[in-house]
């Protein structure tokens, strides 16, 4: 393979919902440019996407694949990515690297909510969009419907580039205004008839050819200036019109496929050749220092990796994209990131797992390595006297959470060492040891995304292991103020062991005004403060300790121990367990021995007091409780929403947004457990959602007592 210069580079990523087709497209672009001799099918296994063993055994696209293809002079690296939203994070990485996203429209559904999802992360990331109407020979596909939805929900930016004559299982040919040409074919596909517009097509075809025209005009005042002189542009002028609206966005042209019959595919792809911005044309990244770094092959080598893979009968395959520069086989290059040196003694160009060993690749072009040393995810590597260092992919929060154990409790070690190496593999794959819940956490995007690193361990990695429901991160508070005391006596021959405490408790807000007096029954106990100190809690909330000693009751040198042994029972509520929030305590008497005091007793006296004096404080659990959106169709709303009441949700608004409602609410997450599956089966997939942190609540009475009565069934009191 030659080397490519830059600005003869452009990097595609192909999204869209689950089912559109993508890629049985990719197939057909392979083909197209004789990458493969013969395409692939989904249901035949033998596409060179879906490579992997999971992928095949599910029928759906686990991760991307990255594969280029040489055409009209150019190279077209493209990252065929998943369609479905448990692995968004593939999009993510692809729209990172890649400069136009290629959205796939089912012509049969339409825009879907997975469309407007993809549409509005190209937007956040500001990269131009070209759609592509696939199965447009589909036994529902409308095309003039579909389009007129498409101009409904991204707005007049919508711009034909082809027609159909007919849609449908009749579809066999197209109008292009672009080009101004008829294309035909035959039953099967294949190559095309190209001839001039019927007679009976010319004034549609011309009013949509000078509607484009206006769309180009529109990015340039030269071609506004020469459009208006002339009344028309040539096809080169029109390339740089449509070039520059989709570099800022003003221009979502779409065109017309058959995947599966190769129909329009070749037409679409010399668009992507011709028209379609090279990595030259888009704003340059910048790194982590905020410095701008541009696409230069004569610039400082800097390259960065954005995916990794283990293969079969390969193994770890790292991929790049170089970003300044020229990278060279067999260079050596300083990890920025994670430090040390790497030798990249092979460099190749990828398509799906056939990999093609090249000298030299310039900035811009990407490339993968197998076997580095010590390369993750999200690593820089530089040549000697370069300090980039780039972090510009961000990953969606996780929505899906699970316990995760091995079978064999001797495998745990593994089990982690597995699950780190997959994490690099996909970062939304998130991985947490839970010190407060006492559990390994896995956390991704919905239940199939973590199906499939559950299949992958036990199939590949031959472990057993098993899922389990999460814990819930409850936090315990007081609602009153409470008093108690307790002596901890202990005498087992020689030194024994004394401590009493006696201390106030009360719940804590900040700005609240310094401890004075206090009234229980008939007795006021008033507080002369020696000391205090406030405790920010790693889990949120404080605990503020005074120190209200007088007479030299409890010596000044145990109140740490005291402390201790608050600090023992807030990370360890005295009602379930969880971690305790927001109080402030009073220690305001005591005891101790001249012989027998010591720390441990009076720890133990402290922890004792506090747990006595929590329950009577009037004791509260409270519950994480989430802000949630769900983008839904209309017609799935009222199911939506009766499935969100039923889980304690508090419905905060309802809006429609481009034909697709959006519903918020807040709901506890002791709900949200299983509702990636809930919600997927109450639309048929045709949904998602978001969830983000937003308070601890107090939790309902019944939930209370339930909870209490399952930790007692469990524990029993120190």
């Amino acid at each position: 393979m030659k080397t490519y210069k830059t600005n003869e580079i452009k990097n595609i990523a192909l999204l869209g919902s689950k089912g559109a087709g993508k890629t049985t497209l990719a197939e057909s672009m392979l083909y197209e440019c004789g990458v493969i001799k013969r395409r692939g099918t989904v249901e035949a296994g033998n596409t060179v996407s879906d490579y992997f063993p999971v992928e095949k055994e599910y029928g759906y696209s686990v991760f991307s694949t990255v594969f280029y293809a040489e055409f009209g002079g150019k190279k077209l690296n493209v990252i065929d990515c998943p369609g479905s939203d448990d692995f968004v994070g593939n999009a993510y990485t692809a729209l990172g690297v890649c400069d136009t996203g290629v959205i796939v429209v089912d012509a049969e559904y339409g825009v879907e909510v997975g469309t407007q999802n993809i549409f509005r992360t190209t937007a956040q990331l500001k990269k131009p969009v070209v759609f592509a109407l696939n199965q447009i020979d589909g036994e529902k596909a409308d095309y003039d419907n579909v389009m007129e939805q498409m101009k409904e929900t991204f707005g007049p930016k919508i711009v034909a580039v082809q027609y159909p004559l007919e849609s449908g299982p009749g579809f066999h040919s197209m109008i292009d205004v672009l080009l101004m040409k008829k294309y035909e074919w035959g039953p099967e596909g294949g190559v095309p008839v190209i001839s001039e517009i019927p007679e009976d097509q010319l004034e549609r075809a011309n009013e949509l050819h000078n509607a484009l025209v206006e769309a180009a005009a529109e990015n340039d005042e030269t071609l506004m200036d020469k459009y208006f002189e002339q009344g028309h542009l040539t096809e080169d002028e029109m390339r740089e019109g449509i070039r520059k609206g989709l570099v800022d966005r003003s221009i979502l042209p779409v065109f017309v496929v058959s995947a599966q019959k190769d129909m329009g595919v070749r037409r679409m792809m010399e668009f992507l050749g011709n028209v379609c911005p090279f990595v030259t044309d888009m704003p340059a990244p910048v790194d982590t220092a905020g410095v701008e770094v541009k696409p230069d092959a004569n610039g400082p080598l800097s390259v960065f990796f954005f995916k990794t893979s283990v293969e079969p009968h390969i193994g770890e395959v790292s991929y790049f994209k170089v970003m300044s520069g020229t990278l060279k086989a067999g260079d050596d290059l300083d990890n920025v990131s994670r430090g040390g040196k790497e030798r990249l003694a092979q460099i190749f160009c990828v398509c799906g797992q056939v990999r093609q060993a090249v000298d030299t690749l310039e900035a811009g072009d990407i490339g993968a390595a197998v076997k580095l040393k010590d390369v993750r995810t999200g690593n820089t590597l530089n040549a000697k006297g370069c300090d980039y260092q780039f972090d510009f992919i961000k990953y969606p929060a996780p929505k899906f959470i699970r316990a995760i154990k091995p079978i064999t409790e001797s495998d745990s070690e593994k089990l982690s060492a597995i699950l780190t190496r997959m994490h690099e593999e996909d970062p939304t794959w998130v991985i947490e040891q839970s010190k407060e819940l006492k559990q390994l956490l896995v956390k991704g995007q919905g239940e199939f995304h973590l199906r499939t690193l559950k299949w992958r361990i036990e199939n590949n990695e031959k472990l057993p292991m098993e899922f389990m429901e999460p814990k819930i991160p409850y936090r315990e508070t007081i609602t009153k103020a409470a008093r108690a005391d307790y002596r901890h006596k202990k005498q087992s021959g020689g030194s024994g062991q004394f401590g009493e405490v006696h201390l106030i408790i009360e719940p804590y807000t900040e700005g609240m005004p310094e401890p004075d007096s206090y009234k229980f029954g008939n007795q006021e106990f008033k507080l002369n403060v020696r000391d205090k100190q406030e405790i920010p809690l790693e889990w949120g909330g404080k605990l503020v300790v005074y120190n209200c000693i007088v007479g030299g009751a409890i010596d000044a040198r145990f109140i740490p121990a005291i402390v201790k042994g608050l600090m023992d029972r807030m990370e360890q509520g005295p009602l379930t367990g969880s971690y305790a929030r927001d109080v402030r305590v009073m220690i305001y008497d005591g005891k101790m021995h001249p012989v027998d005091s010591n720390e441990i007793s009076f720890r133990l006296a402290g922890r004792n007091a506090f747990s006595e004096a929590f329950r009577n404080a009037n004791p509260k659990i409270l519950e994480p409780v989430y802000d949630v959106e769900v983008l839904t169709p209309g017609d799935t709303m009222g199911d939506v929403m009766s499935d969100l009441q039923g889980r304690r949700a508090i419905i905060m608004g309802m809006q429609s947004e481009n034909g697709i409602e959006k519903l918020n609410a807040k709901v506890p997450l002791k709900e949200m457990s299983s509702y990636s599956t809930a919600l997927s089966s109450i639309t048929g997939g045709r949904s998602s959602f978001t969830m983000n942190f937003s308070s601890y609540e107090l939790v309902p009475g019944d939930v209370q007592e339930k909870l209490l009565k399952e930790y007692a069934e469990t524990h029993q009191d120190d």
